[in-house]
């Protein structure tokens, strides 16, 4: 019987996630396995949160990561802080708030939404208008539009939002490892992220945080939180006291994985992570100018980590991508809805983000064009 796993090589990869992990993470994921209730095991719990709290610069006491990927960590906050008839307000760039406005209609909310073109962020000036039309319990936003490659102004967006009564959930899916991400200066609700990305960390654990506010929300709320897996109201007594709830298995290796990941990248220091990622960027977009290609994004709006680029007429995009992970063992990322067909998505995150990585992409996509 063939073993399958034989035939895995390292790829690099430069997609739009996952990104290539870091070979100390790769050592503690092979760590030995140890109960879920284990003292020691708790310790790494524990510490889990606070670089947590460190990296996504807050002090909510209720930031965890989710037994599950980045889609699980947005489930996680949408379970929890919506119940039928809320008036939810999505904000609509690209793939991921089309995702959160989908999860939001089948909880029973009432989504409205406001969309802006794929490829541009979305524009404050629209969103106070729609926030003087209605009050909404929940209005969310994605960070870093992984299907697009847009910065959204979170900064601006947030202090529209300061002066309603809502909650404020961000997806920083994709941001949260890359650029800053600041949950009390936003004064952000409910936050997610993933450790597939900047985190250098395969996919499986979902990082969130939430403020006081959400807390009480979701420990008063009128009904049952409509997903047991997934219910904080629960799962906060494993993470939470000097006695541990059991609740689910945790995914212990991989929690092992994440501790390992975050003591990088704090130990490296937050500023120096940042620049490494923009550094990594503008070179990626030298090189890819210099080849005659065209950026989708606007310079002022680009995310470093997330690079689309257009495909010039009389180019096979999928041939080309194909070419480079068979003959190249680099991987990156095609266009999805409108944009499927029209752009490479490339990633330079987390521990792909190093100029070694760069030069090697852009020699092997000369030799392919």
């Amino acid at each position: 019987m063939k073993n399958q796993l034989a035939t895995v090589k390292e790829t690099l990869l430069m997609g739009p996630g996952p990104s290539s992990v870091h070979p100390t993470v790769y050592q503690a994921l092979a760590k030995p396995t140890i109960g879920h209730l284990d003292p020691a095991f708790i310790a790494i719990m524990d510490e889990i949160k606070e670089f947590l709290q460190q990296l996504m610069q807050t002090g909510n006491r209720l930031t965890v990561p989710i037994s599950g990927t980045g889609s699980a960590g947005m489930e996680t906050c949408f379970v929890n802080l919506v119940e039928p008839g809320d008036d939810v307000l999505v904000l609509i760039n690209g793939v991921f708030g089309m995702r959160m406005a989908d999860v939001a209609g089948r909880l029973g909310a009432n989504v409205d939404t406001l969309e802006f073109e794929w490829g541009t962020p979305v524009v404050p000036a629209r969103v106070k208008e729609k926030l003087n039309e209605k009050t909404y319990a929940l209005i969310a936003v994605v960070h870093a539009e992984t299907s697009t490659g847009v910065c959204n102004p979170i900064d601006e967006v947030a202090e529209l939002v300061k002066e309603t009564s809502s909650l404020f959930l961000v997806d920083t899916v994709t941001s949260l490892g890359g650029i800053p991400v600041t949950v009390d200066a936003w004064q952000a609700d409910a936050v997610y992220s993933g450790t597939q990305k900047c985190l250098s960390c395969p996919p499986g654990l979902a990082p969130i945080s939430f403020s006081d506010k959400a807390v009480e929300k979701t420990m008063n709320r009128r009904n049952k939180v409509p997903n047991w897996y997934l219910d904080l109201t629960m799962i906060v007594n494993y993470w939470e006291g000097n006695t541990r709830a059991y609740h689910h298995t945790a995914p212990i290796n991989m929690l092992y994985g994440i501790y390992e990941s975050l003591y990088c990248v704090l130990s490296e220091g937050l500023d120096n992570v940042y620049s490494r990622h923009q550094k990594a960027h503008l070179a990626l977009v030298e090189a890819l100018e210099s080849l005659g290609f065209e950026m989708l994004v606007a310079p002022e709006f680009r995310l470093p980590m997330l690079n689309s680029v257009k495909i010039p007429e009389g180019i096979d995009e999928a041939k080309i991508r194909m070419q480079l992970l068979q003959e190249h063992q680099i991987e990156i990322g095609a266009g999805l809805g409108p944009l499927a067909g029209k752009i490479w998505r490339i990633g330079v995150m987390g521990h792909t983000a190093r100029m070694e990585n760069i030069e090697q992409f852009t020699n092997a996509l000369k030799s392919c064009l």
